[in-house]
């Protein structure tokens, strides 16, 4: 599964195994290794493979079908929850429920858009 996926990726960014192991900085036959499922990359690597993708490690591992469930709003490291004024004098309970209204109201919104 890894492999096969791994290869789709590939071949939809019309890129070469050699490029795709050079911009992850390992050996080409480490790589095909990883395309025809006689390897498997440590974790570190994993990330760095999905990273390269832009794809979740759950979608390389075929644990899910979407590329990445998460909307790429939601992965821009910039808009770090943590970074709001107050979050982190906040208890870890109160933490939870900002993240649960954010998730809620993500909901919502994907609600109003399919009644739309």
């Amino acid at each position: 599964m890894f492999g096969d996926r791994l290869r789709l990726l590939r071949q939809q960014k019309n890129l070469t195994q050699d490029e795709v192991a050079k911009a992850l900085s390992i050996s080409r036959g480490a790589y095909t290794h990883y395309e025809i499922n006689k390897r498997q990359p440590d974790f570190a690597l994993l990330q760095k493979i999905a990273d390269f993708f832009d794809v979740s490690t759950d979608f390389l591992l075929g644990r899910v079908e979407e590329k990445n469930p998460m909307p790429e709003v939601l992965r821009d490291p910039s808009l770090n929850i943590s970074y709001y004024k107050g979050y982190e004098s906040l208890s870890p309970q109160e933490q939870e429920i900002v993240k649960e209204q954010i998730r809620h109201t993500i909901d919502a919104l994907q609600k109003l858009k399919k009644s739309k």
